[in-house]
């Protein structure tokens, strides 16, 4: 009976995913949530019209405004929230034949 730990007999709720075009990018921070913990950057991304927020302790993200890019997200209250290290470049397969 070594599996997942988990209590109860709750379905977890699928992750969401997107892709699109980032359309805009904007970064905030860096933030010191407690002692001892590094330093995180709040990125405020748009792709495809829709708005969503990233967390992350990179300082530079590995896309660019204008690229294809594929993630992971959830819906939260306080809107759409990218999982950490989902973020990256959508490849397209035709562009490799």
């Amino acid at each position: 009976m070594a599996g997942g730990f988990r209590r109860g007999n709750r379905r977890r709720t699928p992750k969401l995913e997107a892709r699109g075009e980032l359309q805009s990018m904007e970064r905030e921070g860096p933030f010191k949530e407690w002692l001892g913990m590094p330093d995180l950057y709040r990125y405020h991304i748009v792709v495809d019209g829709e708005s969503y927020s990233y967390q992350t302790e990179d300082s530079e993200l590995p896309v660019r405004v204008g690229d294809r890019v594929v993630f992971r997200y959830k819906e939260t209250k306080a809107g759409k929230w990218v999982d950490r290290n989902s973020l990256g470049k959508a490849i397209d397969p035709a562009d490799y034949q």
